[in-house]
């Protein structure tokens, strides 16, 4: 047995009021004890999964070089490439073993925020990767509009409270590889403890060991999804949101066995992000006696900056 619920996104979207409610009851439920959730029903297909694995190993196997053509300066690695070790957690001087591309918000009617956004950068050596990366973008983000709708009946708020925030919003689609490790790694990991800073993260590629998360008691239990699944969990923005209701829960990548170092791993993290000007002040209803109000009022954007200049893509 998994030490990670599964919920099944089809009883949400399936008209029928009392599978709808078992969703919000059961995603609710784990999002406040462990803050992860293993979600089948989503929108991608096993087609589409299959294309943006197949293209993904593709692009990492490119000459370094190439990759490195596509590395942007001045944007804090908010698009295109971001090469081997450059990323490290709060708090940690080690860079994680890991490579990485970012694909961004595909802006539809707002002039305002396509200017405020850096541009998608394509791959001109692989043109079905820009492709494919749109495409399984917007399935997630469907996918991710629905458990937040969810997650808003949950708090107490109206359905589609975060429709508008999260329309247009600053979600990162991040295919990551963890290269073989050639030798022993010195105080480093794939990807060193951490909470995610945006509102959800959507993980495909959770299917075998590596992926580990923290439990109340401070134990760190595998997290494995199955092949069909996605795994999601709760981000500080979240958190700071519900004021700690929902848990942003601390997870880590570790290194393989020593018999499977000279294995790569992939994983793909969709960052559900809103507009900048999203206000993360503490929901008034999730503030009480017991449950005094643990943040001050920030907005996304504030929030997502701070956070940057900690993980060491933006200089203060």
């Amino acid at each position: 047995m998994s030490a990670i619920p599964s919920v099944d996104l089809s009883d949400f979207v399936s008209g029928d009021p009392s599978r709808k409610q078992k969703f919000v009851t059961e995603i609710g439920a784990a999002f406040e004890d462990i803050g992860f959730v293993a979600l089948s029903g989503h929108f991608l297909s096993d087609e589409l999964v299959d294309r943006l694995y197949s293209d993904i190993k593709e692009f990492f196997l490119l000459p370094q070089e190439v990759k490195d053509s596509y590395e942007i300066e001045g944007i804090g690695g908010q698009r295109g490439y971001t090469s081997f070790g450059k990323e490290h957690a709060k708090g940690k001087k080690e860079g994680d073993l890991k490579e990485f591309w970012h694909f961004g918000q595909y802006v539809v009617g707002d002039e305002k925020l396509e200017a405020e956004y850096p541009a998608n950068v394509d791959v001109k050596e692989l043109p079905s990767f820009n492709e494919t990366g749109k495409e399984t973008y917007q399935m997630l983000e469907k996918t991710a509009r629905y458990v937040l709708r969810a997650l808003a009946l949950h708090l107490g708020l109206e359905e589609k409270y975060f429709d508008e925030w999260i329309k247009n919003g600053n979600s990162i689609l991040r295919p990551i590889h963890y290269p073989p490790i050639t030798q022993e790694p010195k105080n480093a990991v794939r990807a060193a403890a951490h909470g995610d800073i945006n509102l959800i993260t959507l993980l495909m590629g959770a299917h075998g060991k590596g992926l580990q998360v923290q439990n109340h008691e401070g134990d760190w239990v595998d997290a494995i999804a199955r092949p069909d699944q996605l795994m999601i969990n709760v981000g500080d923005m979240l958190s700071r949101l519900s004021n700690k209701k929902l848990k942003s829960t601390i997870h880590q990548v570790v290194n393989p066995p020593k018999e499977l170092w000279g294995s790569s791993r992939y994983s793909i993290p969709f960052f559900m992000h809103p507009k900048s000007e999203m206000p993360l002040n503490c929901l008034e209803h999730c503030i009480d006696e017991a449950n005094p109000k643990a943040f001050e009022d920030i907005t996304a954007g504030e929030y997502l900056h701070e956070r940057l200049i900690e993980l060491g893509l933006v200089k203060k």
